[in-house]
């Protein structure tokens, strides 16, 4: 016998089920208050986000804390304001008018003289903030473009203005609708189908909505409610699955309603308290990369999964309970179904199946060994969205370095009077000297004289191994009497990707073992733990291997050979 089968948690989901079915309007009742707060709160308070990306015990990173130590107001956002005009070179007048205007908008501490491209035709001005990154929120940057509106001329947001666009609604309604399908296919019935979706749309509004929040205490990127809502969409479905199938078999052996629905959760419930406890070890994973942003996508993803846990085995039976008869036994089958002749024949031929499957993932998980890590840039948002826009109108105007600018940082030994010390001279001669470098802005010095930094902005996108090479080159600088740390988010993602490169096998190792001993606490069995760590490194090496080959390799885009969108300290093959 199993743990699912027996033990303290098949007694302790035994009961849950039995309390969910005595009481199914509390349950419901509890759910739904949870539900609509958490939305409340969202839609009062908004979902913060933030793009920052520190890398502890980096070289980078320690470019950026002497600037945060040295400079006052460095730690705050910056952004740009973009201007342009499709016609006749901007109306100088006007821009500046607009950047007066922005000047009185609340938390905007500064704002630059405005610099205009040499076609005259676009312009921008930097904008800086009394306020971190993350306090910079949609409303603030609404109130800044608003004050930036001039009539006939176009305005677009960068910088720590352009956050990228995280709704994913439309593609939450598109899965919402398939699922549906699949389910009334699969269920027979509109009801029963219709039960699965209720808990996913539960578990993405209180789940998606805490990561939301959770981003006014701490750094919290976009990509973590997407990632929230893909994993919670699937895994509330999948859990529901579990628990409705069981129930359904129960009722069709004779089982009482009640005594059915503690059973289901019983044994069904135990299921999906192992299942959800190894996803959230493999997201905790991340942890072991040693980058904070990963950790972050861990643990949000994980809090996910865990109401997803607790949707299922709570207000599922509870909804169970209310439908009564409505949720019909299964109808029975003169023959096997499909995917019971597939198991059939697999049964009945263990081995062939086996090493030809084996055979298939290897050569899936092929193209993993060629893998490159790297970065993503506005470039990659959607066309049509402000920032895509606004990344393109500073490319194609000022040059791709434009949107990831590097900043050289200087250790003195000894402490400078002024800029026109002949260390920082000789350092901005190295630096407008090094391949790769568009041009170089006038060095600033810190009050104390001790630490210098100069913006550089690069020859190539923020994205292009190119932009890599040329921080790499300016991180091996060598100037009397000074130290060199290279730092800004291009040079900390470049580093972020290497780091976790470098510690991918550990990350990878670490989740095969951890969720072998929960299959083997939940069996009992050592050969099934042992077999479900290879299937996991099989089917991870070739998920590995199919993205190496479609995004790094090309296979399968418009166009022959590569994609061109390959990010990496090294080379795209």
């Amino acid at each position: 016998m199993s743990t699912i089968e027996e033990g303290p948690l098949h007694s302790v989901m035994g009961r849950i089920g039995g309390f969910s079915a005595r009481r199914p309007w509390l349950v419901v009742a509890a759910w739904l208050l949870v539900a609509v707060t958490v939305a409340g709160l969202v839609l009062t308070f908004g979902r913060v986000t933030d793009e920052d990306a520190a890398l502890p015990g980096s070289a980078a990173q320690h470019g950026r804390d002497l600037l945060e130590a040295h400079f006052t107001g460095s730690q705050n956002a910056t952004g740009q304001v973009l201007f342009r005009s499709a016609g006749p070179p901007l109306d100088t007048a006007a821009v500046a008018a607009a950047a007066q205007r922005i000047t009185e908008v609340e938390h905007v501490a500064a704002v630059a003289k405005p610099v205009l491209s040499a076609d005259g035709r676009t312009g921008y001005v930097d904008v800086q903030f009394d306020l971190g990154p993350r306090a910079v929120t949609p409303a603030l940057t609404g109130d800044v473009m608003d004050a930036a509106a001039t009539g006939g001329i176009e305005t677009l947001p960068a910088g720590a203005l352009a956050r990228p666009e995280s709704d994913t609604g439309r593609s939450e309604a598109i899965g919402l609708v398939v699922a549906l399908v699949v389910l009334v296919v699969a269920f027979g019935g509109l009801i029963a189908a219709s039960l699965p979706l209720v808990t996913a749309i539960i578990t993405l509004v209180c789940g998606v909505g805490a990561i939301g929040l959770a981003g006014h205490l701490t750094g919290i990127p976009s990509v973590a409610t997407t990632l929230g809502t893909m994993i919670g969409l699937g895994v509330g479905i999948d859990y529901a699955l579990f628990l409705i199938t069981r129930y359904r078999a129960l009722l069709a052996a004779g089982t009482a309603r009640p005594a059915a629905i503690a059973g289901t959760v019983a044994s069904s419930g135990s299921a999906i308290v192992f299942a959800g406890g190894t996803v959230i070890v493999a997201l905790g994973g991340l942890a072991v990369a040693g980058v904070p942003i990963l950790a972050t996508l861990g643990w949000t993803s994980g809090l996910v999964v865990l109401v997803a846990v607790a949707a299922a085995t709570t207000l599922l039976p509870a909804l169970l309970t209310l439908l009564g008869p409505r949720i019909a036994a299964p109808r029975v089958r003169d023959r096997p179904s499909l995917w019971g002749r597939l198991a059939d024949r697999v049964t009945r031929r263990p081995w062939r199946y086996a090493l030809t499957s084996t055979v298939l993932l290897l050569a899936l998980a092929a193209p993993a060994t060629a893998m490159t890590l790297g970065q993503t840039d506005a470039g990659d948002d959607p066309a049509g969205s402000d920032t895509r826009a606004g990344y393109d109108a500073m490319a194609a105007a000022f040059g791709p370095g434009m949107n990831g600018p590097i900043t050289v940082v200087a250790e003195l030994t000894g402490p400078a009077a002024t800029t026109a010390d002949s260390r920082l001279t000789a350092l901005t001669a190295a630096v407008a000297g090094t391949a790769g470098v568009a041009s170089v802005q006038p060095v600033r010095l810190a009050g104390d004289g001790l630490v210098a930094s100069v913006r550089v902005l690069p020859a190539t996108a923020p994205s292009d191994p190119a932009t890599l090479a040329t921080v790499d080159r300016l991180d091996d600088l060598h100037v009397a009497g000074l130290t060199v740390a290279v730092t800004g988010q291009t040079a900390i993602r470049g580093e972020l990707a290497d780091r976790v490169g470098a510690r991918m096998p550990y990350v990878i190792g670490l989740v095969v073992l951890l969720s072998a001993l929960l299959v083997f606490a939940a069996f009992r069995a050592p050969v099934v733990a042992a077999k479900a760590a290879l299937m996991n490194l099989l089917s991870v090496g070739a998920a590995y291997g199919v993205l190496t080959a479609v995004f790094q390799w090309g296979w399968g885009s418009p166009g022959p050979g590569s994609t061109g969108r390959c990010r990496s300290r090294r080379t795209c093959r």
